[in-house]
């Protein structure tokens, strides 16, 4: 569970890639992860050295609980059988419910924060556009919005009558 929600904050992945995402397509020594996006474009993600141990932890408790399956899918249920997109909804649902009252509580939500928090860090948006595997600058674009504090931060610090 905690690693599905590492992966959608961690990576931005799309509920699709994740739920196809298949052990095969994880490299943990370069830390990147292979996923078949939109129209079937591939794309590789980075992701950062704590999902490495989050990974391999999940892997070793999936290995020795969960009946064993040939498809090769990284995240199975109880039966092995490949997770399906209510079981994730349900369980970032969950998940969310801890920390916040707000309404949509979704795998895009923690997407979505995944690239707010990058474009607010100062992240180019052409590489973020890249990450999220967006053909379009405008697609990405909705994820500018601005904070009124990052605003007044940046008017503060720039504007001569500050």
């Amino acid at each position: 569970n905690r690693l599905i929600i590492e992966l959608f904050y961690g990576t931005g992945i799309r509920l699709s890639e994740l739920i196809g995402l298949k052990e095969s397509n994880i490299n943990l020594h370069e830390r990147t992860i292979k996923v078949l996006g939109k129209r079937n474009k591939e794309r590789v993600i980075p992701f950062s050295k704590s999902i490495v141990s989050i990974i391999e932890a999940y892997l070793l408790v999936r290995n020795k609980e969960v009946k064993k399956q040939d498809h090769g899918f990284l995240f199975v249920n109880d039966s092995g059988v490949p997770i399906y997109p209510m079981m994730v909804y349900r369980l970032v649902r969950k998940y969310l419910d801890q920390f916040t009252a707000v309404e949509k509580r979704s795998p895009h939500v923690l997407r979505h924060s995944f690239a707010t928090h990058l474009l607010n860090k100062g992240a180019e948006i052409n590489a973020v556009k890249d990450l999220l595997g967006h053909t379009s600058l405008a697609a990405t674009q909705v994820y500018t919005h601005n904070s009124m504090e990052k605003l007044k931060k940046v008017f503060d610090q720039a504007h001569p009558k500050a």
